[in-house]
């Protein structure tokens, strides 16, 4: 059973207001031992809710209509320090679906890749390492998790080249380069040093309060002629006129597979983490942080097709024309060039890795969906994000919603225990999922298919 909310109108002009269908499903566990004071008990209003209101099945639609004015609510710092994980805490997901622990023992696992012959390649970022996760024993737990490659620089993105059955590479995307392995088929280990194939992505140091994206996708394109590497901004929203640090950043960049022919694909994007290409279609999509300080429910994050030229905005506009009042006035002739995202966001919810399922074992519905890492929120009052949602997509046009697929991270009363990062879709169907807060790769399958 679903129950529709109606969405409130937050001092905009006149237009279509987005909806909000939440599932019936019961609270999910007791409140941890404090180490903070819980968030406010402040009520949901309209379409911007927030973990009391994210369960699974809740679906949230958010529209530019949406929007509330810039500082409508106050700026917060409400990032999370994590608790260890509750006994008996676990994440959940929907009926029809099950959850289990598929690997632990990880230091910051963050985005993760599968290759053509089903093993799970693991950034760790942190420490500099890249480990590969095979197989599947008789208990749901993997066969064997092995550290393929060290000595790396904040490792994120990763990729097969060339596309199909039989790569021959190991693309890994260092803060300020992409380097590549050898690689075949079954390698747990690498058999070679990193050759560096683009020596100078921009880079900076520091990653607290928003400065310094530092993660770095890679995608290519599905004739395997170019590469796509997605590089975020190095501040919230310093203006790059005049602030050489932001040179080349906030942008997808495009080269060729050996690193040449570097030029700026998509513009104004603030952090696109990650970076897929639809198998169908053939669009490239981005899973984007938009900017903070401007209140609890702006800006939102987005998931949404990017195309040669595109403009979104940062840091002079955002969701269309919307000035951005940190720089009034600014660029007035980019006003109509700023593309609006296809899917919004909670606000703050730092949307991470993104996944097109492919496979089989899901029903129907999931065969042509995203799924999608939330972070979470730091920059909100009441927290929001710390799950993985579900994108549906029409032929591989989205529809403008998204669905909470897998939820629990976050305790009764507020405190965070799991941050999921990356998603993956193992050989056999099931949907893979690495959570940094508690350094667990978790594993979703559908009931009876475990």
């Amino acid at each position: 059973m679903m129950i529709t909310r109606s969405a409130r109108r937050l001092a905009l002009p006149a237009g279509s207001i987005g909806t909000v269908l939440v599932a019936l499903v019961p609270a999910i566990f007791s409140a941890a031992p404090a180490d903070r004071a819980p968030d406010a008990k402040l009520p949901a209003q309209g379409v911007f809710l927030d973990y009391r209101s994210e369960r699974p099945g809740v679906i949230h639609k958010i529209t530019v209509a949406d929007l509330p004015a810039p500082f409508a609510t106050e700026s917060v710092n409400n990032g999370p320090r994590l608790i260890p994980r509750p006994s008996g805490a676990m994440p959940q997901t929907m009926p029809g679906y099950s959850v289990a622990e598929y690997a632990t023992g990880f230091d910051n696992p963050r985005l993760m890749r599968t290759a053509p012959n089903g093993d799970i390649f693991v950034a760790e970022s942190q420490p500099g390492r890249v480990k590969v996760i095979r197989g599947l024993k008789a208990d749901g737990r993997a066969e064997t998790v092995e550290t393929y490659a060290t000595g790396l620089n904040r490792p994120f993105g990763i990729a097969f080249y060339p596309l199909g059955a039989d790569p021959k590479y190991v693309y890994v995307g260092n803060t300020d380069s992409i380097v590549r392995f050898p690689y075949k088929g079954g390698d747990l280990k690498a058999s070679g040093p990193p050759e560096v194939v683009v020596p100078d992505l921009p880079a900076g140091a520091g990653q607290l309060g928003g400065r310094g994206h530092w993660t770095r996708d890679i995608a290519f394109s599905p004739d395997g002629r170019k590469m796509y590497v997605s590089v975020g901004s190095n501040s919230n929203v310093d203006d790059p006129d005049t602030t050489p640090a932001e040179k080349d950043r906030a942008t997808i960049l495009e080269f060729t597979p050996d690193g040449k022919g570097r030029r700026i694909f998509v513009s104004g994007i603030r952090n696109a983490v990650g970076i897929a290409f639809h198998p169908k279609t053939g669009d490239l999509w981005a899973s984007v942080n938009e900017r903070d300080e401007l209140g609890d429910n702006l800006v939102p994050d987005y998931i949404t097709r990017v195309k040669d030229g595109d403009f979104f905005g940062w840091p002079w506009f955002y969701m269309g024309g919307n000035q951005d009042p940190r720089h009034p006035g600014k660029h007035p002739e980019l006003k109509a060039r700023v593309k609006t995202p296809d899917v919004l966001i909670q606000p703050h919810s730092a949307s991470l890795e993104m996944v097109f399922y492919t496979a089989t074992q899901f029903p129907a519905a999931d065969r042509d969906a995203i799924f999608a890492a939330q972070h979470g929120s730091w920059n909100k009052a009441n927290r929001t994000g710390y799950k993985v949602i579900r994108v549906p997509l029409k032929n591989g046009v989205p529809t403008g919603e998204y669905q909470d697929f897998l939820t629990g991270f976050i305790t009764a009363d507020g405190r965070v225990w799991g941050r999921p990062v990356g998603v993956a879709v193992a050989k056999d169907g099931a949907l893979i999922v690495s959570d940094d807060g508690s350094n667990i790769v978790w594993r979703v399958s559908s009931v009876g298919k475990s």
